[in-house]
C-alpha cells in the first residue's frame, strides 16, 4: 500500500455485507445486485446500498455488527443508478455521497469531484473520482485493520473476471472507456484488495496490474 495516500492513518473494518453479482436471463434481461460493504471505524460508513427491496437484508447483516441504521455516519453510492442507492433512505443520521453529490437533508455541498479534488472522511477513509462507468462515479479507499488499503470501487470494476475479459466491463455499460480504463489502472496501483460492483473481492497482483497497465498503455498510444 503507498502509505503516502494517508497522513496517520487509523485502522478501519472492511467488511463486505453482500457480495454483488450479474448474470444474464436471457437475451434481454439481467439479474443483478450491488456489492454492500461496511465500514467501522471512527466513522460508520456503508458503501452502495443495493435496491430498493433489500432494506430488510441490510438491516440484518447491520445487526450482526452490532449497528444500527441510526449509528451510520456516511453514505457512499459510488454512482447513481438504481441498484447503488435503493436503500439510502434507511440512513437519516448520515451525510449522503451519491457520486459527485454531497448532501445532508436538504443542504447540498460543493466539492470538486470534477477537478480531481478527493473527499477526506477520516484519517483512514476518502473518496476518490473514478469516472468512466458513469461521468460522476467515486471510489471509496479505506486503510483495513491489516493495514491493506481496500479500494470500493462500484462499476469501474465489474467483477474480476472483467480484467481478463474488457468486453464484460465494456458491456455493462460506460459513459466514457478511455476514462475508465484509466482509473481502472490508477486504482490497480495503489489498492491491495478491490471490492468490485458486481463480484466478489480480490487481491490486486502484479499480473492484475500489468494486464491493466497494457490496456491502458494501449489507450495512451492511441492517443498519440
Amino acid at each position: 500500500m503507498d502509505r503516502t495516500l494517508f497522513l496517520h492513518p487509523t485502522m478501519s473494518e472492511v467488511i463486505v455485507l453482500f457480495d454483488g453479482f450479474s448474470v444474464m436471463n436471457g437475451k434481454d434481461e439481467m439479474k443483478a445486485n450491488c456489492s454492500c460493504t461496511l465500514i467501522k471505524g471512527d466513522h460508520n460508513i456503508i458503501v452502495d446500498t443495493m435496491t430498493a427491496w433489500d432494506s430488510e437484508k441490510i438491516i440484518d447483516a447491520l445487526q450482526k455488527q452490532n449497528i444500527r441504521p441510526d449509528q451510520i455516519n456516511y453514505v457512499v453510492s459510488t454512482h447513481g443508478h438504481s441498484d447503488h442507492i435503493g436503500n439510502n433512505n434507511l440512513f437519516l443520521n448520515a451525510k449522503h455521497i451519491v457520486g459527485y453529490s454531497v448532501s445532508f437533508k436538504e443542504n447540498y455541498y460543493a466539492h470538486a469531484f470534477d477537478k480531481g479534488e478527493e473527499y477526506i472522511i477520516n484519517s483512514s477513509v476518502k473518496l476518490i473520482p473514478t469516472p468512466g462507468h458513469t461521468l460522476s462515479d467515486v471510489t471509496v479507499l479505506a486503510v483495513s485493520k491489516d493495514a491493506d488499503l481496500v479500494a470500493i470501487t462500484g462499476d469501474l470494476f465489474e467483477k474480476h473476471e472483467d480484467i481478463e475479459n474488457p468486453s464484460i466491463w465494456l458491456e455493462a455499460g460506460s459513459d466514457d472507456s478511455v476514462e475508465q480504463i484509466k482509473n481502472r489502472y490508477k486504482v490497480a496501483q495503489i489498492a491491495d484488495w478491490i471490492i468490485p460492483g458486481h463480484g466478489q473481492k480480490f487481491k490486486v497482483t502484479e499480473e492484475v496490474r500489468e494486464l491493466l497497465r497494457r490496456q491502458a498503455g494501449d489507450i495512451f498510444l492511441v492517443q498519440k
